[in-house]
């Protein structure tokens, strides 16, 4: 018995027993059986719940025990959520999720299944060359306000050399963008004094668009950059924070001894904050793994560094961006969806944006072309859409109507009420409007001329306007002429034949004269009077 029809049991001969009614009287009225009555009689919600329901729930995982423990074995990692959802998509279990999480649970136990995680093995990797890399990261950290008492959001871009482990760092109170992320190299550039071969990155939005299996495709403000300064990449694998494991160390460091606890009010009074503790702690605290002092380490590095000059060159605007093209062709800025024209993801992974006063410009990478031009807006969420970015439909819902119109007319059919049939069923069943008109398409190929006609008449008369209902009605015309057709074809088909030889082609079924024998000889045939 299913639970719901067993609690509705349940609850009959409460309801019985609470109006005062026998054992035997109940199972008479209810026609349950005296046994099934005494069993529930006096039994609590609470305990129904306990030994009904509880006692079901382990009879129909029991019987699936064998599968659960062999997904157990095999994906040692595997939640009790995916077998819940496996048992349900297989077997349409009925159970609650907790109680398949307890029984996943008892079963590990039971049978000392323990996670089996992979675990990566490390080694250690000599220091770089002295003056050859760079790790650069971002970090994020809320701090509280003192002027307007609310929580905010600093970034900081860490940069740290990999021998000395000399670092440096800017800060931002909004997200960086690419062309911050160019100015703040070159501003870590001039701090130092120089240059060093390699840069070591983290896969991050502003320096690469597309990792493309080794062929890195980056941003237009980074790939300029890189460019002009000739220096050498190392972008690090999706998922691989440890292959840049000494500017994670400094960003944390950044965040837990400088930032915790220090109070915020103005982003240029936390750089000098900043530039200061560099001085006195940062880079004057002897490092734990090489135990020197990197301040120290790095007047030796210093001579190694590629000497720069930045005095001439033009710093990036802040306004120009590099965003990807989604798939359904929008660009994300500032957590709104700006829309380009159809058909630019297909041709153009990524796209430069550029901020003019409240309008968003957008152009190909090399702003050799414009995409779009849209209002900010300030909200967030927003999807912002040019009309003439829309798929344009009504064209080809035009062409579609008049190659129909044109089928209808070649049929016979009056073409001011085709074009009222079309008209009506684009009017009234606007989305389905394709679907509608290649019904009617295919009713044309498939019913007579006749049946078209006397459709076309009838749904216009009673303003039907469903391909639906043309084409039934086109099948009932057709169906209501098949018998007329059929006689008109046998008169038309063949002559009458002459009587004489209607009469000798009449074939009559001929008796075996045994049997006429056999009654005229006697036997069991008996005569009636």
């Amino acid at each position: 018995m299913k639970k719901e029809k067993r609690w509705v049991m349940y609850c009959k001969i409460q309801v019985m027993k609470s109006e005062g009614f026998s054992q035997r009287k109940t199972a008479s009225i209810t026609g349950y059986s005296r046994k099934a009555v005494r069993r529930y009689w006096n039994m609590t919600p609470e305990e129904y719940d306990e030994q009904i329901l509880e006692n079901a729930k382990k009879s129909s995982l029991e019987q699936h025990k064998e599968l659960i423990l062999m997904w157990l074995y095999e994906y040692s990692e595997v939640t009790a959520a995916q077998i819940y959802d496996w048992l349900q998509e297989k077997y349409q279990v009925q159970i609650s999720e907790s109680s398949v999480r307890r029984y996943v649970n008892k079963l590990k136990k039971e049978y000392n299944i323990k996670n089996t995680t992979y675990k990566r093995d490390y080694q250690a990797l000599p220091d770089p060359p002295m003056g050859y890399q760079m790790q650069i990261d971002i970090g994020i950290v809320t701090v509280e306000n003192t002027v307007t008492r609310k929580y905010q959001k600093l970034y900081c871009i860490g940069f740290v050399l990999s021998n000395s482990r000399y670092k440096y760092g800017i800060w931002y109170d909004y997200p960086p963008t690419a062309s911050n992320m160019v100015n703040s190299i070159k501003q870590c550039f001039e701090w130092m004094g120089g240059k060093p071969k390699e840069l070591v990155f983290d896969q991050d939005r502003l320096i690469a668009v597309d990792e493309n299996y080794g062929d890195i495709i980056y941003t237009k403000e980074f790939e300029a950059f890189r460019q002009s300064e000739k220096l050498k990449i190392y972008l690090c694998r999706g998922a691989d924070p440890e292959s840049k494991g000494r500017v994670e160390a400094v960003v944390k460091f950044f965040k837990n001894n400088f930032a915790k606890y220090r109070p915020y009010s103005e982003l240029w009074q936390w750089e000098e904050e900043f530039e200061q503790w560099l001085s006195r702690c940062g880079n004057r605290k002897k490092h734990s793994m090489t135990k020197k002092i990197p301040a120290e380490v790095f007047e030796v590095e210093r001579e190694y560094l590629t000497p720069i000059s930045y005095e001439n060159s033009n710093i990036i605007d802040d306004n120009i961006l590099t965003r990807t093209v989604r798939k359904d062709n929008t660009v994300f800025y500032l957590g709104n969806r700006y829309s380009v024209p159809l058909g630019t993801y297909n041709l153009h992974k990524a796209v430069t944006i550029e901020i003019k006063g409240n309008e968003l410009w957008i152009y190909d990478v090399f702003r050799d072309m414009i995409f779009a031009k849209h209002k900010i807006c300030l909200e967030k969420g927003r999807l912002i859409q040019n009309n003439n970015h829309l798929r344009n439909t009504e064209d080809t819902i035009k062409a579609l109507q008049q190659k129909l119109l044109d089928r209808l007319i070649a049929t016979g059919c009056n073409s001011e009420k085709s074009s009222i049939l079309l008209e009506g069923i684009r009017r009234e069943k606007p989305r389905y409007v394709r679907d509608q008109y290649r019904i009617i398409e295919k009713t044309i190929g498939e019913m007579n001329k006749s049946a078209i006609s006397a459709a076309l008449e009838f749904c216009t008369e009673n303003e039907l306007y469903s391909a639906v209902d043309f084409k039934d009605a086109a099948a009932y015309f057709k169906k209501l002429a098949e018998p007329t057709e059929k006689e008109e074809n046998l008169n038309i088909g063949t002559p009458p034949l002459p009587l004489n030889k209607l009469i000798r082609s009449v074939n009559v079924s001929r008796r075996e004269i045994d049997e006429y024998i056999k009654n005229l000889g006697g036997g069991n045939v008996k005569c009636l009077n």
